[in-house]
């Protein structure tokens, strides 16, 4: 039976060879019609054309990596994954994971090998900082680097983050102005080896507390507990070490207020109603729990990060290449005034 060919697909919609070979790996120097036109033609001979020839005629590899310090099964990779897939996978790309680059080890045996394969065309780094050495080594790879959500975005080509600083400085205030005397902030400590994003979000706690000090009648204090699968567990028992119960409690994300909230209901404790708690992410089950919170959307990010990327890849300047996000308060039933003992 005969296997239809480039020649076929031309000669049935009516082209040149090499305008069906640019329809199908640079279709953006072919009109639309025209476009339609040959993968019709492709479509009735049943004729399609393989990654490798692919990336020989055009000199891309129709990949790109992710870099994550975590694994794809945190809420925020999960969803930073599917929109950079949302936008990639309809141009033809795929996704490579690179998971857990969380170690000296890891990260060294990642920013040698990869500049030296130079196997992808873009390059998106999650909710960590790299240092400047790594960013010259992924230059090496001369593809576009794009940060989402990370600690110093002006090192990259591009990036999409959100204010966590400010979001958690604003979660603060909203406690203050209900009325909260005991305030204090739970969180994990901050990895050794590497900067998150998500530390930051200690700093806009603290910097609230203290400029409200010179105004309110507050207290407030850090309760930093070991990073792991018992962080809930520990973060309830700082909590309940307190001399004196706080009013107002400030997780570092909805994933420790979530189950922090229902374990201090066992103990008795219940929000509002003994004290007020707010999260940060609006991760799933936050509403089914009324946490009030602090909105991101890690999912708009990575479709934004991509179109970025496509941006680029095309050889296009970006308008604006970075943008800073602001997370939104969303008020629910966690929270209350305070009305005193």
């Amino acid at each position: 039976m005969h296997k239809a060919g480039i020649r076929d697909v031309a000669r049935e919609a009516g082209v040149s060879i090499s305008t069906v070979s640019r329809a199908f790996t640079k279709p953006q120097l072919v009109s639309q019609a025209t476009r339609d036109r040959v993968m019709a033609a492709a479509n009735k001979l049943d004729f399609n054309i393989s990654r490798s020839a692919m990336a020989l005629k055009s000199g891309q590899t129709y990949r790109v990596a992710l870099l994550m310090s975590e694994g794809i099964t945190s809420w925020f990779n999960a969803e930073v994954f599917a929109g950079i897939d949302d936008v990639m996978h309809g141009k033809g790309y795929d996704i490579s994971l690179y998971q857990h680059i969380n170690d000296a080890e890891t990260r060294d045996r990642f920013f040698t090998v990869l500049p030296v394969l130079r196997n992808v065309d873009a390059v998106f780094v999650a909710s960590f900082a790299i240092e400047p050495a790594e960013i010259e080594q992924l230059r090496r790879t001369k593809v576009p680097i794009v940060g989402i959500n990370t600690p110093d975005p002006l090192r990259f080509d591009a990036s999409e983050t959100i204010d966590d600083e400010g979001g958690m400085y604003r979660a603060a205030q909203h406690m203050i102005k209900l009325g909260h005397k005991r305030i204090v902030y739970t969180c994990s400590a901050a990895a050794e080896t590497l900067d998150a994003s998500i530390d930051l979000r200690g700093h806009g706690f603290i910097r609230a507390c203290e400029r409200a000090q010179n105004t309110h009648d507050i207290s407030w204090k850090v309760l930093t507990v070991p990073r792991g699968r018992d962080f809930a567990d520990n973060a309830l028992t700082a909590v309940l070490s307190e001399d004196r119960f706080p009013d107002a409690i400030c997780c570092q994300m909805d994933m420790m207020a979530i189950p922090l909230m229902i374990k201090l209901a066992r103990h008795g404790y219940r929000a509002p109603r003994d004290y007020s708690i707010i999260g940060f992410d609006d991760a799933p089950y936050a509403d089914t729990v009324e946490l009030t919170t602090m909105r991101q959307n890690p999912y708009e990010m990575g479709r934004n990060a991509a179109m970025k990327a496509l941006t680029l890849l095309e050889g296009r300047a970006l308008e604006q290449p970075h943008a800073i996000l602001e997370p939104k308060l969303v008020l629910r039933g966690s929270d209350s005034r305070y009305e005193g003992e």
